[in-house]
C-alpha cells in the first residue's frame, strides 16, 4: 500500500510538471491516435473517464466521439456503494456538472442509465501504467471492481502521458491490466 502510494505521488508530481499547453498538444496527439485505432472504429459505444486536473483531456474527446456518430457513455461515482454507473452523454456542457473530488460526471437529472455489457470500448484512467498494461488507479478501487462487469474481451484502452510509463508497476490479484496505452508518443499493445 505504502509503496503505491509513494508511487502514485511520485508520477503526479512528475505529471503536474507538464505545462497546459502540453497537455493541450499530447491530448490531440493521443486522440488522433486512438480515432485511428481498428477498436474504436468498429466500436459503437464508448465509455470515457472524463478528465480533471491535468489528465488526458477526455472531454474534447467525446465531443469529437460524439461528431463521429457514437453512443458516448460516462461514469457516475455512487460513493456508499462504492462503484460506478453509466449514463448516455449527449451533450457535455448540459448532461456534465463537477461531482466527487470536481470531476465532471452526468448530472442527476440527466441520467440515462445503460448496462456495461451495452460498452464496446473502454477509455480507462490512471495514474501511471507499465508496458504490460498493469494500471496504477487512484486507490478507490473503482474502475477495478466495475471491469468485472463488462463483456468478455471489451478493449481496455488507458490514454496517458508519456510521463506515466514506468518500467514496473506493482499488482495485486484484483487488478485488471489494460490492452493498449496510448501516449503522446507511441501505441502500446499489452495483449501479448
Amino acid at each position: 500500500m505504502e509503496e503505491k502510494k509513494a508511487l502514485r505521488q511520485a508520477v503526479l508530481s512528475r505529471r503536474d510538471q507538464l505545462s497546459w499547453q502540453e497537455i493541450e498538444a499530447f491530448s490531440a496527439e493521443i486522440a488522433k491516435k486512438m480515432f485511428a485505432l481498428p477498436e474504436y472504429i468498429a466500436a459503437g459505444t464508448i465509455m470515457y473517464f472524463l478528465n480533471f486536473g491535468k489528465e488526458v483531456m477526455t472531454l474534447k474527446m467525446v465531443a469529437e466521439t460524439l461528431a463521429h456518430a457514437k453512443r458516448v457513455v460516462a461514469p457516475k461515482t455512487l460513493v456508499k456503494e462504492r462503484k460506478l454507473i453509466l449514463s448516455e452523454v449527449l451533450d457535455v456542457v448540459d448532461d456534465l456538472a463537477p461531482g466527487l473530488w470536481d470531476i465532471p460526471e452526468p448530472k442527476a437529472e440527466r441520467l440515462r442509465p445503460v448496462e456495461p455489457s451495452e460498452v464496446d470500448f473502454v477509455v480507462v484512467p490512471g495514474v501511471a501504467f507499465d508496458e504490460k498494461g498493469n494500471r496504477l488507479g487512484y486507490g478507490g478501487g473503482y474502475y477495478d471492481r466495475f471491469f468485472t462487469h463488462l463483456r468478455e474481451g471489451v478493449p481496455l484502452v488507458a490514454v496517458t502521458f508519456e510521463v506515466q510509463i514506468l518500467p514496473a508497476i506493482p499488482v495485486a490479484a484484483w487488478d485488471r491490466r489494460v490492452g493498449l496505452i496510448i501516449t503522446e508518443k507511441r501505441v502500446i499493445d499489452c495483449r501479448q
